[in-house]
């Protein structure tokens, strides 16, 4: 199948993976290897197949997403993916996580182990027995929550809107995102509570000051009238 004759539809939202994982299984990117395509993924060919560009002199406007019905379908991950950038571009959270896990559901049991567990290596003897290290399911179960806000704009405001300026817009919301302190902390927080200390086996104590350190490094306030009154970015 090739990336000019992908059937597009909202149904590849709601596909429980990202909207360009489901397009490369439907297009993989290995297929254009050695091709002029080879370089893009999934999205930005479809973006190439309805020439649509979204940065650069000759942008095109934001109308250029409605110009058919078909194409309509990649706004959403257009929007999507330039916030991402502007989280990415700024945030220093990718330094600190381990690994990320998928959750379907509303709750989460992390792997655990006893506090005072002895990791060191002790000789044995020929037939001896070997200490052990048990890990298990944390008997405490951490509630994920929800952290999101509407972009509202009409049509008619954003239609003539070149797609360079728009994504510069998108990309500072990002960057405002990734400096949410408050929800930051509270997430770790939530997360000691509910664990009862058996977070350290994720979080220790040098990596909590890290995170600490890296929340006090960029975010701004803003008073009633939405002027900054102060602003501070590492």
């Amino acid at each position: 199948m090739s990336y000019d004759n992908i059937k597009l539809e909202k149904g590849l939202y709601t596909t429980g993976k990202s909207f360009t994982k489901t397009l490369e299984e439907l297009d993989p990117s290995e297929n254009y290897i050695g091709t002029p395509l080879e370089g893009l993924d999934a999205f930005e060919r479809q973006l190439k197949r309805f020439d649509i560009k979204v940065s650069g002199p000759d942008s095109d406007s934001v109308s250029k997403f409605y110009s058919t019905s078909t194409s309509s379908v990649l706004f959403p991950e257009y929007i999507s993916r330039v916030v991402k950038a502007g989280i990415e571009s700024n945030s220093k959270v990718e330094n600190i996580i381990a690994t990320t896990t998928e959750i379907d559901s509303l709750d989460y049991r992390s792997l655990s182990y006893a506090d005072d567990m002895n990791f060191e290596l002790a000789q044995v003897n020929e037939g001896g027995q070997m200490s052990e290290c048990e890990i298990s399911l944390s008997d405490k179960l951490t509630t994920l929550t929800k952290y999101g806000k509407v972009l509202k704009a009409s049509y008619e405001a954003l239609k003539f809107q070149k797609l360079d300026l728009f994504s510069i817009t998108l990309s500072k919301i990002g960057e405002q995102i990734s400096y949410d302190k408050d929800a930051a902390e509270k997430i770790i927080a939530e997360a000691e509570a509910s664990m009862d200390d058996d977070s350290e086996s994720i979080i220790t104590n040098e990596r909590y000051d890290y995170i600490a350190e890296i929340l006090k490094g960029g975010y701004s306030k803003k008073d009633g009238c939405g002027k900054k009154k102060k602003s501070k970015k590492t």
